[in-house]
């Protein structure tokens, strides 16, 4: 048993360097998951601002907008680890109203276009907003320089 108690502490200071790594993949993987709705709005905002008013969404136009531009600065900011606490919270917000105006009613299962996809971003994005980017960023680099 301490062999075992011995080489799980041994193993989490070798894995403690590696760190932050998931941090950045978490970036990634969310900045790729933001750009092809981001792009899809921006190509068609007319359809979007038509579509937000189908659902019943109040202020079409402008909620259009603030999505587009959300998804879009998330992309950048998300690749490039800048200002990535701060972009975190109004991505999180597009997500749960993702989550409210489309997904929900479809129950949890990504297959039936429910809200598991959504959840995960949530997720993600709650993870970076408490631990940051990672130094891997370049919120790491401008904290750094500051210090």
């Amino acid at each position: 048993m301490k062999k075992l108690i011995t080489f799980n502490q041994n193993l989490g200071r070798k894995l403690s360097k590696l760190k932050d790594l998931p941090l950045l993949f978490l970036r990634i993987i969310l900045a790729v998951g933001f750009y092809g709705p981001a792009m899809m709005k921006l190509k068609n905002i007319d359809g979007i601002i038509s579509w937000f008013a189908d659902m019943g969404m109040p202020m079409p136009a402008l909620n259009a907008y603030l999505a587009t531009a959300t998804e879009n600065l998330g992309v950048l900011f998300l690749i490039l680890g800048f200002s990535t606490r701060i972009i975190s919270v109004p991505l999180i917000i597009v997500m749960i109203v993702a989550i409210k105006t489309v997904h929900l009613a479809n129950g949890f299962e990504s297959g039936n276009n429910g809200f598991e996809i959504p959840l995960y971003y949530i997720l993600m994005l709650f993870t970076l907003f408490i631990y940051g980017p990672g130094k891997y960023s370049l919120d790491y680099l401008f904290n750094k320089r500051i210090k």
